[in-house]
């Protein structure tokens, strides 16, 4: 699909150059092979044979660049005409560095003799493959604005490198090199090979410095244009590219007909407000697109064949930039667009759609013919010729053919932005995966029938590695809003509403009001929804003064669009009481669509996936609960409504494909959350039939929910904390007691099949990984209601709570995938207590500055049941540590294979000391091979000098409880003999007794190796 690259005399002749002098070139620089003088040496000896020639026709045609831009008709022939020009100087600089040079012979001495060109002939030396191609068709690297300046530069030095190789190759076999004398053969292969390269990219730079005064466009290929705009003065609109393009376009032939309306549709997008007329609250009026959307920050980068665009770390290096305009000014006029679309991929809401508006708007004055296509709006079974068609109705009304349309816009050049891709795959799946590479080879077909075409594609930057990416791709990510760009918003927006707030007694919006919730306002939608909120009389602050927190401010949002829209659609016939009632049902049914998502696994759900949830839900809901009532039938409609939920949609087969997803996926977390919570708090209504009756809790809802994914994410746990705190400290002690008893139950009795809510599978999944999760739930919810409990409080039936809380963290892992389980880990602190009634666990939250607490050291006592001493040791040892290793390798994990590769080397070692453990006097009991570590580690003395000599009393009485190894005593006496020499000073008086009980410990055979090693602490002459 790649275009065919110019050759140096194709490029000539652009430049206004004598075809058939042109054409003599082409032949000496890339001819056909010719076998009588070995093929390429017919083609290098034709080049320097003629490189007068090419100099002279090379400098004609660089200087004849202005007159033949001036008279350029339309953007195509311009951008010709530049990739001419670029094509010239790269030739250009290299044969007039390689004229300069000076070398130990003269390129006219450059012949074959008879034997040479039969040697060549027989293939000795090899023919330095493809340098006559090279250079008929220069595949030169060609500035892109998408990679730094200085990058070009450095791939062109190796492309002039491996020419200066390539003639090498070529020259070793002549006599007039074999004749040179070895230092100036060394010399010459360095000068061609190494300072010719250098040279001629010097003289490249220079070249392009020259074509910049001729064309401007050439210092937006490169990205060099210096900034004198500070952040105070943000572009606007893309406003400066018209500007800049419409300088640079001269059109003999304007747009007429379907295109001059095509034009005017796409204009008259800057006037219309940034939301519908009716949307804005009382008295609010809304900005256009030309007055308040700004140029967004952006990241570009080339996709490779194995690259993931859709991945957060592929994009880490990338720098940011702010010169937008300048990227699109050097995209659209550069050949690259006419091969592959550009790929623009931002977050929901980040302005992807919008931007696509304002290029449509600004570019027809430019030389170009924009064709917005929303692909949710045409028939994704199409082609994309019907698809184009089908846009240019929609916005015109006219029927018009694509050449008929192309040929109406006269030398205009068509720009295809197709806005959308992200919705084709969700709503068709991998259908649509290799959508861009239809569009790459529309655009071949139409550069082959001489109508060559630009294409920009946009989608979520979530789903852009399910599609195929044409070679030569280029991705443009949107990012954030920083705050001098939400400031300008802010300006305004309040040019337009100033005055109406301040009438309504309402504060003017601020940065600082937004600046809590800047991760919200930094998408350019979500700001807008801000802003709506605020104008509606809503604060950001509390009664207190204090600003919203984060579940606080999704609460009144969620709220006050929701009222917002049922006053919409009801008008003044409902009560407030009647008003509050819709608004949480709108809230629960939303809460749904949160779960539909959550329990896929994905930040989107299709509209049939949202069908069959709503349906399984509400369909027995009616029976079950007053809290829910059914839902309405054009469910679709009714969650369009909502600002904050974005609908994609195709059109296959006739039929209209939907799909949902929250503007930002924490809204989908709270929404989830806040549901959760409500079904806990619904069991303080529990009433059995029968008084005194055994009947369990009606958790049905709540099951059917919360066992499908987990709810500890960071940020679902802020806001489960958020929404807990806002129960009485009673009411959060009463449900922490149910949801309890909801645990044991569940654990307790097979109810798979009288389970309600059997329709609802938003995902397949085994009965006991659903058991698994809706545990590890309950007991994560638990911990939230209470700040702390124990494994007593939640396993109140079992008779050891510390082998029920380890059961059922076997279950939790088996039933949790990698990540979520580490979610699960790390926001719990576990402490092993032990008490009158045996041992125990408390459990509490992690706070969110505990990211550097160490766990602490497990207590052997408790392990193994053991009771402490208050005083003295107690020391024991367990039989069956090989069994141990192989259990663990068993059922290894990543955290445990690391774990168990690390205890590898001391099982092997020092296995009986693993499991031979020291307690007593108030310590926890551990094992030797813990206490020899941390002597060994003590290398810096961070240990107390008292600690220390512990350690070495309970190694001691460790290794003598552990009995006489010889193999074992073997390995330990080095290790025992090094940390007693590097301890001496610090064990002080206490050396020699240290010193006889690590040797009375030992098998008898090593006793007096350590009493000879370390003979001066008994007063015995060394050695």
């Amino acid at each position: 699909m790649s275009r065919r690259l110019l050759s140096f005399g194709d490029a000539l002749v652009l430049l206004g150059q004598d075809p058939p002098a042109t054409a003599t070139v082409d032949r000496a620089v890339g001819g056909a092979l010719n076998l009588a003088t070995g093929g390429l040496s017919g083609e290098v000896l034709g080049m320097l044979g003629e490189r007068g020639r090419i100099l002279g026709l090379g400098r004609a045609a660089a200087r004849s660049l202005g007159d033949r831009l001036r008279g350029a008709d339309g953007r195509a022939a311009r951008t010709r005409l530049l990739e001419a020009a670029h094509t010239v100087i790269v030739v250009l600089a290299f044969f007039e560095v390689l004229q300069e040079t000076e070398l130990p012979f003269s390129w006219d001495d450059v012949r074959l003799t008879r034997r040479e060109q039969m040697r060549l002939v027989a293939g000795r030396p090899p023919a330095p493959e493809g340098l006559g191609r090279t250079l008929a068709q220069v595949d030169a690297p060609c500035p892109a604005p998408h990679l730094p300046y200085e990058d070009t530069l450095v791939a062109l030095g190796q492309w002039y490198e491996s020419l200066g190789g390539r003639i090498t190759r070529f020259l070793e076999g002549l006599d007039v090199w074999a004749r040179l004398p070895s230092r100036e053969r060394q010399a010459a292969t360095d000068t061609v090979q190494l300072i010719l390269p250098r040279r001629a990219v010097e003289r490249y730079a220079d070249l392009y410095r020259r074509l910049v005064q001729e064309a401007p466009e050439f210092l937006y290929w490169t990205g060099q244009l210096e900034h004198q705009a500070t952040r105070a003065e943000l572009r606007r609109a893309l406003a400066q590219l018209e500007q800049v393009l419409a300088s640079s376009a001269a059109l003999s032939h304007p747009p007429e007909h379907a295109a001059r309306a095509l034009a005017r549709a796409h204009q008259a997008a800057l006037g219309r407000r940034i939301l519908a007329a009716d949307s804005p609250p009382e008295g609010m009026s809304m900005p256009t697109l030309d007055e308040v959307y700004l140029d967004p920050d952006f990241k570009v980068r080339a996709v490779g064949d194995h690259d993931n665009p859709a991945d957060e770390e592929w994009w880490a290096g990338v720098p940011v930039r702010s010169d937008l305009t300048d990227y699109l000014a050097g995209a659209l006029t550069s050949p690259g667009l006419w091969d592959v679309p550009l790929l623009v991929l931002g977050q929901p809401g980040a302005g992807k759609s919008v931007l696509t508006m304002i290029l449509a708007a600004r570019l027809p004055a430019a030389g170009f013919l924009p064709v917005r296509v929303a692909l949710r709006d045409v028939r994704a079974d199409h082609d994309l010729q019907d698809q184009l068609e089908q846009a240019v109705r929609d916005a015109t009304g006219e029927r018009v053919g694509w050449p008929e349309l192309v040929r109406s816009a006269g030398t205009a050049v068509p720009v295809l932005l197709l806005d959308g891709f992200d919705e084709l795959l969700q709503t068709t799946g991998v259908r649509q995966s290799d959508f861009l590479t239809h569009v790459a080879r529309f655009q071949e077909r139409e550069r082959e029938q001489g109508r060559p075409v630009l294409a920009l594609v946009t989608s979520r930057t979530a789903v852009a590695d399910r599609a195929q990416h044409p070679s030569g791709t280029v991705a443009l990510r949107l990012e954030p809003f920083q705050p001098d760009q939400i400031r300008v918003w802010i300006q305004q927006w309040n040019n337009r509403n100033a005055r109406n707030l301040v009438a309504r007694g309402l504060s003017t919006l601020s940065w600082e009001l937004l600046a809590p919730h800047r991760r919200l306002a930094e998408q350019p939608l979500l700001l807008t929804m801000l802003a709506l909120f605020h104008g509606a009389g809503n604060e950001f602050q509390g009664e207190d003064g204090r600003p919203l927190d984060e579940a606080e401010l999704y609460e009144a949002l969620l709220i006050s669009f929701a009222r917002r829209e049922v006053r919409k659609s009801a008008g003044d016939a409902l009560w407030d009481s009647h008003v509050d009632e819709r608004v949480e049902s709108e809230l629960q049914r939303l809460s749904i669509v949160a779960f539909s998502m959550l329990n896929r696994g994905r930040q989107w759900v299709s509209s049939k996936e949202l069908e069959d949830d709503l349906g399984a839900i509400y369909g027995q809901s009616e029976e079950r609960s007053d809290s829910f009532r059914k839902p309405l039938d054009q469910a679709e409609a009714a969650l369009g409504r909502f600002f904050f939920v974005q609908r994609a949609q195709s059109i296959r087969d006739g039929e209209r494909l939907s799909s949902y997803e929250f503007l930002h996926a924490t809204f989908g977390e709270y929404l989830a959350v806040r549901l959760a919570v409500q079904q806990l708090v619904r069991l303080l209504g529990h009433r059995p039939a029968l008084l005194r009756s055994a009947e369990p809790l009606d958790d049905d809802l709540l099951y059917a929910l919360v066992s499908f994914a987990p709810l500890f994410s960071r940020q679902m746990l802020r806001f489960a904390r958020a929404c807990v705190a806002r129960l009485s400290a009673e009411e959060r002690e009463r449900i922490a007691d149910l949801v309890v008893r909801v645990h044991w139950e569940r654990g307790r009795e097979e109810r798979g099949d009288k389970r309600s809510y059997p329709t609802y599978s938003p995902r397949r999944m085994r009965v006991s990984s659903r058991h698994g999760i809706y545990s590890a739930n309950l007991v994560m919810l638990v911990v939230l209601l209470t700040g702390e409990t124990t494994a007593a409080t939640l396993f109140p039936a079992e008779d050891d709570p510390g082998h029920a809380w380890h059961a059922h963290t076997l279950l939790w892992r088996a039933s949790l995938p990698e990540a979520e389980w580490a979610d699960f880990a790390l926001a719990l602190n576990v402490s092993h207590v032990r008490n009158a009634t045996g041992r125990d666990l408390h459990i509490r939250l992690r706070q969110e500055d505990d990211d550097t607490a160490r766990p602490e050291v497990v207590d052997a006592h408790w392990m193994y049941q053991v009771t402490p001493r208050e005083a003295g040791h107690v020391t024991w040892h367990v039989a069956y540590w090989d069994d141990m290793w192989h259990k663990a390798r068993l059922a290894v994990g990543t955290t445990e294979g690391v774990l168990l590769q690390i205890a590898q080397p001391l099982l092997e070692s020092l296995g009986p000391l693993v499991t031979t453990f020291n307690g007593g006097g108030g310590r926890p009991a551990t094992s030797v091979v813990h206490d020899l570590l941390r002597l060994w580690l003590d290398a810096g003395s961070a240990l107390p000098d008292e600690e220390v000599r512990q350690l070495y009393a309970r190694v001691a009485a460790g290794v003598d409880t552990a009995g006489p190894d010889l193999t074992v005593g073997r390995r330990l006496l080095p290790l025992l003999c090094d940390l007693v020499d590097r301890d001496r000073d610090r064990l002080g008086s206490h050396a020699r007794p240290i010193v006889e009980a690590l040797a009375a410990s030992l098998p008898a055979e090593l006793r007096e190796h350590m009493n000879r090693h370390h003979a001066d602490l008994f007063g015995l002459p060394s050695g």
